[in-house]
């Protein structure tokens, strides 16, 4: 196995998102309104009286709880794939965890029928659910809910949502849901982090596989990221690299046993390192690098604990973001992000390459070598482009690109 060399962490300024870490997000109409976390106060969100929530551990809350009342205030309705994912499902529910008990309110996740088959009827059953066992506010995680999101934002007006990996909705006759607040982020950012890294480090041979389908703008911004990152870094050092790029067997983000064996292929076939973008995919692309002595990128967040194969992930602040925008419902201030959408970034420390000491496992490429990066990102001397639409299109100077 690869030597996993151990570097010392960088320290982001402040921790991912307003200091406050299957990929979601779709197609739609461009935002009417964006805003960013910088418009507003992050320590307004939460009460200085209470604990703040980073000083707990998520996992060290328990998912589900019984409230004394029988009403569940702070809700979350899950994407498909399982709650725990390790992934995105986890990381936002996370979020709803850790808010509600810094705060001490109750909490209730709810899952849509029928799984990977569920149905927009099946999702806004469930949000229906949460508004009526009480929600103050229900937290809804993939672009997958736009539809039934829509439908329970008109029902029920007074009901502040947020959608995690989502954007401004309209009802029928165009008019903004000024109840759903739509927040994403640019994972083109953290997939360029990810594609220099890895062939700054001496991969050659690289891939992806996505969630989705290739309808998920955000594993389309974290494959278009990552193909930049990786042909930058191969021009760098005067080299071509390769990369097979799929969607195959992603569609409902799950681990089949098809996805194992179209990644098995892979490594037996000469890659060396895949990016596993999709929740639960991570297990089959997991379990095909370890029977292969292969290599693996996780997404969303630090999946580094799931496996000694992962080198690093591309990660986006889920849990902080929910925090930040549940914050908003309790402090009053929902109408400043309700109806518009929040893009985060670089500038907000919402997306990153994960530098503590135990997930740091790349070899010849440093972490102040990546600082600099995200340096250049942050000041705006790298600009990641994010219209994935031109992936194909493009004439990649330094990389062979296999769409499959």
């Amino acid at each position: 196995m690869k030597n996993l060399k151990k570097l010392s962490a960088l320290v982001l300024a402040g921790a991912l998102v307003f200091s406050l870490a299957a990929c979601g997000g779709g197609t739609s109409t461009p935002a009417p309104e964006t805003t960013t976390p910088a418009e507003t106060t992050p320590a307004e969100t939460t009460p200085a009286e209470t604990t703040p929530a980073e000083t707990v551990s998520a996992d060290d809350i328990a998912d589900s709880m019984t409230s004394s009342d029988g009403k569940y205030q702070v809700a979350f309705v899950t994407d498909v794939g399982q709650l725990k994912d390790k992934s995105f499902n986890q990381g936002t529910f996370d979020g709803v965890k850790l808010y509600a008990n810094a705060n001490g309110l109750s909490y209730k996740y709810y899952q849509p029928a029928n799984g990977n088959e569920a149905t927009d009827d099946d999702r806004y059953d469930a949000m229906k659910a949460a508004v009526d066992g009480g929600a103050d506010v229900v937290v809804c995680a993939g672009f997958l809910q736009e539809a039934a999101l829509k439908r329970a934002a008109i029902d029920f007006p007074e009901t502040p949502f947020v959608f995690i990996d989502g954007y401004p909705l309209t009802d029928d006759e165009g008019n903004v849901l000024t109840n759903v607040a739509g927040i994403s982020f640019k994972e083109q950012q953290c997939g360029y982090f990810a594609g220099y890294a890895a062939v700054m480090d001496g991969f050659t041979k690289l891939g992806f596989s996505g969630g989705g389908g290739g309808t998920n703008d955000a594993c389309c911004r974290f494959g278009y990221g990552y193909v930049q990152g990786a042909n930058a870094a191969a021009a760098e050092l005067g080299i071509t690299v390769d990369m097979n790029y799929s969607w195959e067997y992603g569609a409902s983000f799950s681990a089949s046993p098809e996805l194992q064996t179209m990644i098995s292929g892979w490594y037996a076939n000469g890659t060396e390192i895949v990016f596993a973008c999709g929740g639960s995919m991570f297990q089959s692309i997991a379990a095909a690098a370890s029977a292969n002595d292969g290599y693996v990128i996780g997404v969303d967040v630090d999946q580094s604990g799931e496996s000694d194969y992962v080198i690093t992930s591309a990660m986006k602040g889920l849990a902080d973001a929910v925090q930040w925008a549940v914050g908003h419902v309790y402090d009053g201030t929902f109408d400043e992000i309700g109806g518009v959408g929040t893009s985060l970034g670089v500038e907000d420390h919402a997306v990153a390459l994960p530098t503590a000491e135990e997930s740091w496992r790349f070899e010849t490429f440093t972490v102040e070598q990546y600082e600099e990066m995200y340096q250049a990102v942050l000041d705006g001397t790298l600009v990641v482009d994010d219209d994935f639409s031109k992936l194909e299109t493009t004439e990649w100077s330094n990389l062979n690109l296999n769409v499959i």
